[in-house]
């Protein structure tokens, strides 16, 4: 999935630190792209000592096969031969996938911080808060830490059948599994079973954890989960949310996400016979 970048390293572990060394790594957007270096077979996210300019300070966002990561300010730096910039939200950039994990949940903090440079309570304009990832209002001490959206996804299979859909959102041929947030004061194991219901009609008792995975791209974790029941229900589709519904063989399956994603990793198993 997209968080599984071995053999390279990520830590999101907290830190102080504001003073960016030499061979620390650093992230310049532009809009929702990130600046990168060219190197002469890949690419690679840009050191202090490679930006003539380079601010000294930043917000510490991670670290990067034990290098760490910062944020800092952009500066106008001039795309070349060298530097460019390129799109966070994909999950093919230069088919490095540590870059892709990278500057999507970069892109994820510096969104965060964006949104929270007043207090939402009193207006006041805020700080970092110096023991924690967080942010403070130094007026009424509001503090708000990075939002993570829990979201349900939840594969229904029937034998060598699984229920695959087609968003509204989603480009034509492509199809995954049943999605949805969690709701206010609901439980996730009520989320799985509301979503089923709305989307495409189906009920649904008994169901299993698989997995999770940190989604940068909307700020979500998806909690993933596998249901078995006995015979293929009629579909009723959401004409808001689903475009088109189904039940695929395993012989027979449409388009679906990358195994970078959980709902292609749960597809995958399916079709594998692993599930």
């Amino acid at each position: 999935m997209i968080q599984d970048i071995f053999p390279h390293t990520f830590s999101n572990e907290f830190s102080t630190r504001t003073l960016i060394e030499d061979d620390d790594y650093v992230f310049l957007f532009k809009e929702k792209s990130l600046l990168l270096k060219a190197t002469d077979s890949a690419f690679t996210i840009p050191r202090k000592k490679d930006l003539k300019h380079c601010h000294s300070e930043g917000i510490f966002l991670f670290s990067f096969n034990e290098t760490p990561c910062f944020l800092v300010e952009n500066d106008g730096v001039t795309e070349d031969e060298t530097f460019s910039y390129h799109e966070t939200n994909s999950l093919n950039t230069k088919s490095q996938i540590e870059l892709d994990y990278c500057s999507a949940v970069g892109f994820q903090l510096k969104t965060w911080y964006a949104q929270n440079k007043f207090c939402g309570t009193c207006g006041t304009a805020t700080e970092l808060k110096q023991d924690e990832r967080a942010i403070i209002c130094p007026s009424c001490q509001r503090i708000s830490h990075p939002n993570i959206s829990p979201a349900i996804i939840v594969a229904v299979i029937c034998g060598d059948n699984i229920l695959l859909a087609r968003g509204a959102h989603f480009p034509p041929g492509l199809f995954s599994l049943i999605a949805g947030y969690v709701d206010v004061g609901e439980t996730v194991e009520d989320a799985v079973k509301r979503e089923l219901q709305e989307e495409v009609g189906i009920d649904i008792d008994n169901f299993q954890y698989h997995s999770s995975q940190p989604w940068p791209f909307s700020s979500s974790m998806m909690l993933g989960f596998v249901a078995k029941v006995d015979q293929m229900q009629a579909i009723t589709i959401d004409d808001k949310e689903i475009a088109e519904a189904a039940w695929y063989s395993k012989d027979a399956l449409p388009t679906y996400p990358p195994d970078r994603s959980i709902a292609g990793e749960i597809i995958n198993q399916f079709k594998e016979g692993k599930l």
